[in-house]
């Protein structure tokens, strides 16, 4: 969605785009991989970038806040009250996307901390490589519930399937996603445009149709 907003505001211009982990892109990035801009939903990955000489602090640009959701697909699981859930004897597999690497993860910890069940919630964690592999925790049956994020459940092949509530924000530190134009990206004016593409008023509308939140002004 956002590549073809931005390819109708730029005729004649085609994205390629390379999805991945975001520590394995850098790691790509650090044996040479092409990549003109990079986009992480960690902060902390596109500073590594810019502390290896990659890419430039004055390039890196918050466009996005991920929004965390609490997602099932099985009968007779409600969603709505984190705390009900976790304690649920129904409940007997939770997914949750990696707390030590994964963004969404690290926030799903946050949240369960905040309500002071993060012990009482361990027992009943499975724990996903990313939140991509913690959806399909969920999708395929092997959690009964997962935390997850809003953009997945809002996407075209999962849309309407079981149901989800979203986390309280105030729960977890922003999921701000992150761009920077990297060295490679330096010589092609393509890119620092792409990158001030994404706080303008044609993007945050795409992304906000697609489950993320806008960072707050002067971000």
């Amino acid at each position: 969605g956002l590549n073809l907003a931005y390819e109708k505001e730029s005729p004649g211009v085609r994205l390629t785009t390379s999805v991945g982990a975001s520590g394995g892109l850098v790691a790509q990035m650090g044996n040479g991989a092409p990549y003109d801009v990079f986009l992480s939903a960690d902060l902390e990955f596109a500073r590594s970038l810019v502390r290896s000489g990659k890419a430039r602090a004055a390039s890196l640009t918050p466009f996005a806040v991920g929004r965390l959701v609490l997602w099932t697909v099985k009968q007779g699981v409600a969603v709505s009250d984190v705390a009900a859930l976790v304690r649920s004897p129904a409940v007997r597999a939770i997914a949750i996307a990696n707390t030590d690497s994964a963004p969404y993860g690290r926030a799903a910890m946050q949240a369960l901390t905040s309500l002071g069940i993060w012990a009482e919630a361990q027992p009943k964690l499975v724990t996903a490589e990313n939140v991509s592999q913690a959806t399909q925790f969920v999708e395929t049956g092997n959690a009964d519930a997962g935390f997850v994020a809003l953009s997945a459940v809002l996407s075209p092949r999962l849309k309407g399937r079981g149901v989800w509530a979203e986390v309280p924000t105030r729960l977890y530190a922003p999921i701000v996603q992150t761009a920077v134009v990297t060295s490679r990206g330096e010589a092609n004016p393509e890119a620092a445009r792409y990158v001030a593409f994404l706080r303008g008023d044609a993007a945050g509308a795409v992304l906000r149709s697609l489950g993320y939140g806008l960072p707050e002004p002067g971000r």
